[in-house]
């Protein structure tokens, strides 16, 4: 799935920013051997105490030869505030994203009696953040102003095509034997290996995005060391990720439409017309002016790049907004610029691009000819102009990529006594579909859906609805009774209010993800 460099999950993480700092925490030794001590460059929210350690384990389990070489995996933790009763293992999603800052964010979100007894720990996976050897490519790969993701003719396709194979080649050449052992499976066992260090027999998880996938690949491997399971904003498990880009690049579309719809209802002050069409043909109209025009590094690419958090989280539209009719109507990119700089992907987001590489590209089979490709850009771009093109060429290293994908894991959660999923209507990264397809494959789980919400990451983002039945769960085990939601889900919360439109920009728009 197309990711947002630096993380997945915006309706949490909006409005909160992790922040440099060196924070001394007493070093404690973990009956399983951790040994935590302070974090030097994250810092806790309010009161907490934030703990680091690393954890080594093998960077290929399956070696005849034993594991010669190893992986170092940063983790971090929030720990009880008195007894600790469980441990709740979190992940942000990606893949890519780095997780260490989730601890604090997660442990913050829960109710006071789950805070006190839970042990909050998030790690950085393998090749991410801060563990070690950290993947990367080409740290110029994102140095604006990239080349336009729609292709006007031949020589367009095969300079994208020749961009997509020199940035494979430049992983292989940096990266090594870390390009073989980095697909979902692999993260999964090192989150056992967390489990185990943490001298727990189980381990309760939260997952959002991305992160629900690997939740779901860790329950069906170790389905007896799974404690209670909430997977939020949720991956198809039935679709490989070459096909789950195509339906994701559609509900992309469908969830900026929301965007355009919500600015034609505030058109008094936007000025970019009484239907969410006119908005969208406006911003169409922006794109073609910056590929013949740029405005300083915000060329097209740039821009689709930023206005993608569009289809995160409603927090983001006022700002954005403001920034299109800034462009429209005053012909002032000011606004415009200032969105790119705080929400578009930048060279700091390069390695977190070559680990969401690494894995998609290695965890299922992708095709090798551009024919297919080319046919299927085409197709999505007519359907869902927004990201098509935009999607295929960021996954495009993977038709090089020099490890060979493949097979998709068969996720099964038969084994799993109970699971909490949820998801939004609306959602544009993790479409609808495949929450009804990952309750299929988990027969003992119930379904909670935000109804007309277009939030990627629902849980502890402040609908009191999700999060009274998420802390339910946590608490006790108890999950909503079968079947007493809509449209086939077994608990129906609704969407929070939409936002308030900005008429000029008076306070800081959300951050991006941590």
């Amino acid at each position: 799935m197309k990711r947002r460099a630096g993380g997945a999950v915006a309706a949490i993480a909006a409005g909160t920013l992790l922040a440099a700092g060196v924070v001394s925490a007493p070093a404690a030794a973990e009956p399983g051997g951790l040994d935590w001590g302070g974090c030097a460059d994250l810092r806790p929210r309010e009161d907490e105490r934030l703990e680091c350690a690393t954890l080594d384990v093998p960077m290929d389990r399956g070696s005849a030869a034993g594991p010669e070489q190893s992986v170092t995996l940063a983790l971090s933790r929030v720990p009880a505030r008195g007894e600790r009763t469980g441990t709740l293992l979190v992940n942000p999603g990606g893949p890519g994203s780095s997780g260490r800052g989730w601890a604090s964010i997660v442990a913050l979100g829960l109710p006071d009696d789950l805070r006190d007894r839970y042990d909050v720990v998030a790690f950085d996976p393998r090749g991410v953040g801060a563990s070690t050897p950290a993947l990367t490519c080409d740290p110029g790969h994102f140095d604006p102003v990239r080349p336009d993701t729609v292709p006007h003719d031949a020589a367009d396709e095969d300079a994208l095509l020749d961009r997509a194979a020199d940035y494979a080649r430049s992983c292989r050449a940096a990266n090594g034997d870390l390009l073989e052992h980095a697909t979902t499976v692999d993260s999964a066992h090192d989150m056992d290996a967390i489990r185990a260090a943490l001298g727990v027999e189980r381990i309760d998880y939260l997952g959002y995005s991305y992160g629900s996938y690997l939740g779901a690949v860790y329950a069906t491997l170790y389905p007896d060391r799974v404690g209670r399971l909430v997977l939020d904003s949720i991956v198809d498990p039935d679709r490989g990720w070459y096909e789950g880009n195509l339906a994701q690049s559609r509900s992309l579309d469908a969830a900026t439409g929301h965007f355009f719809d919500w600015i034609a209802r505030h058109d008094d002050v936007y000025g970019l017309g009484a239907t969410g069409d006119e908005v969208a043909k406006h911003y169409y109209e922006v794109r073609e002016g910056l590929a013949e025009r740029p405005e300083q590094a915000v060329g097209p690419t740039e821009y689709e790049g930023t206005y993608l958090v569009a289809a995160y989280a409603a927090a983001y539209w006022p700002p954005l907004a403001r920034a299109l009719a800034d462009q429209v109507n005053d012909d002032d990119p000011a606004a415009l610029i200032a969105a790119y700089e705080r929400f578009g992907e930048s060279a700091e987001d390069e390695p977190a691009y070559a680990a969401y590489l690494a894995t998609e590209c290695t965890d299922s089979v992708w095709p090798r000819s551009w024919t297919t490709w080319r046919a299927d850009g085409r197709e999505v771009h007519a359907e869902a102009p927004f990201l098509g093109w935009n999607n295929i060429w960021y996954n495009a290293p993977c038709m090089f990529w020099p490890v060979q994908g493949g097979p998709w894991f068969q996720v099964d959660g038969s084994e799993v006594s109970d699971a909490l999923l949820v998801q939004a209507t609306d959602d544009g990264p993790t479409p609808l579909h495949g929450a009804y397809a990952m309750r299929e494959r988990f027969p003992g789980s119930r379904l909670v859906i935000e109804d007309g919400g277009v939030t990627h990451g629902v849980s502890l983002s402040g609908n009191t609805c999700v999060d009274d039945a998420v802390a339910d769960y946590l608490r006790t085990g108890e999950l909503p009774e079968a079947g007493g939601g809509a449209d086939g889900a077994d608990l129906t919360c609704p969407a929070p209010p939409e936002p308030e439109p900005h008429r000029a920009q008076t306070a800081p728009a959300p951050e991006a993800r941590p």
